[in-house]
């Protein structure tokens, strides 16, 4: 299957410009993130298999010398399986939660929340960023977060182990990053993400605006990842839990909930999501 990315973002350099970050489409529509640090080497975040990585530093003269993975589900370590297989894991510097350090394969750098991560001349820093899964880890690198499956573009992920409490939490952390922050996250998701967010807050222009111009990007096969999360405050429901409008379509879905407090609006919005009701929403009830 061909993967919804046909024209991945050029290359881009971190805030200080010490960091070259390079996106490599995979499987369907997983996102890898290569970290070019230092001249010829580079760090992979996640990933479900070792070939486009390997084939894309081939091609580019990059040594793979890191890997940073934020959790566990196979589509993230599967780049961990593969290069094992292929007997090029040993070796490699592999970090990931200190949480799951039997389930993570070559994991050298087992981090904690707070912990220092070094690439090269930058120091960057891990955050537990729970409630998609436990253990769940986020980088955060000069101006740079690589949220995996917690923070998406207009989005947030599923709650697999949850509960909501946990991913509210991390969801408020992040969302409080300097509004120039890069959210480089682990899948393309944005319209459909996009299309949620049209459903519980129509009358926002700064969505229509982010629609109109990610379907016309889309459309010419390239990813609108990653944003600025300055861009998610204005327009991804997830970090809007306390806004009037995203309180009111959450009491509108759920009128017997307790809405009073900002993590029950998340839940509820969270809820409504995986209700999937914003499915019957057509392009043509759209802004584009």
């Amino acid at each position: 299957m061909e993967h919804v990315v046909s024209v991945p973002c050029p290359p881009f350099e971190s805030r200080s410009g010490a960091l070259e970050v390079h996106m490599i489409p995979a499987a369907q529509d997983n996102l890898v993130w290569l970290i070019v640090y230092a001249p010829g080497k580079a760090a992979a975040v996640d990933g479900p298999s070792a070939g486009p990585v390997l084939d894309y530093c081939a091609a580019h003269d990059l040594e793979l010398t890191t890997v940073l993975n934020t959790h566990t589900h196979f589509d993230h370590i599967g780049l961990n399986h593969d290069l094992e297989r292929r007997g090029q894991l040993a070796g490699l510097r592999v970090v990931g939660s200190a949480t799951a350090p039997t389930s993570i394969p070559g994991l050298t750098q087992a981090v904690t929340d707070g912990e220092v991560v070094q690439l090269g001349e930058i120091t960057g820093e891990a955050w537990l960023t729970e409630g998609h899964i436990d253990g769940h880890i986020s980088y955060l690198f000069d101006g740079l977060l690589f949220s995996g499956d917690t923070l998406f573009a207009a989005g947030c992920g599923y709650l697999f182990d949850g509960p909501p409490e946990k991913m509210y939490r991390s969801l408020a952390r992040l969302r409080a990053l300097p509004p120039d922050t890069r959210v480089c996250c682990a899948h393309e998701y944005t319209q459909d993400n996009l299309r949620f967010a049209w459903s519980i807050e129509p009358q926002n222009q700064a969505l229509a605006t982010r629609i109109a111009s990610t379907w016309a990007t889309r459309a010419r096969g390239e990813s609108v990842v990653p944003s600025q999360l300055a861009e998610e405050l204005a327009t991804n429901p997830f970090l809007r839990f306390d806004q009037p409008a995203v309180i009111e379509a959450a009491t509108r879905a759920f009128p017997e909930r307790d809405l009073r407090e900002p993590s029950q609006v998340f839940a509820a919005t969270r809820a409504l999501k995986d209700r999937k009701d914003y499915r019957a929403l057509t392009d043509d009830d759209l802004p584009i």
